[in-house]
């Protein structure tokens, strides 16, 4: 998994399937939001077909705590997952057919 930044964007390449992705993911979130009254997060997942319970589970407690988190996902495999587990509204889920 390759992670990148960019302002309140974060782009996600390859699957995100181990607890070091995990960690990767929530650093570099928890940058973006050190920023003050950075209550948004832009998260791009142009092809990772999974998401690991550690990372769904930090993007709710982020939403709990008032950040808005935006989700653009690539694979329809993932969109279904996080339909199926009833997160596309929570998670503002879209779905992008290329990057």
């Amino acid at each position: 998994m390759e992670i990148s930044r960019s302002l309140d964007t974060v782009t996600i390449k390859g699957n995100i399937k181990s607890i070091s992705d995990y960690q990767k993911i929530k650093e570099t979130i928890d940058a973006i939001l050190q920023t003050p009254n950075q209550k948004r997060v832009h998260i791009k997942i142009p092809d990772s077909i999974s998401m690991t319970s550690s990372v769904i589970g930090y993007l709710s407690k982020l939403v709990n705590d008032g950040i808005k988190i935006e989700l653009e996902v690539g694979n329809p495999e993932l969109i279904e997952l996080l339909d199926d587990l009833r997160l596309t509204e929570l998670f503002n889920v879209k779905k992008v057919s290329h990057y």
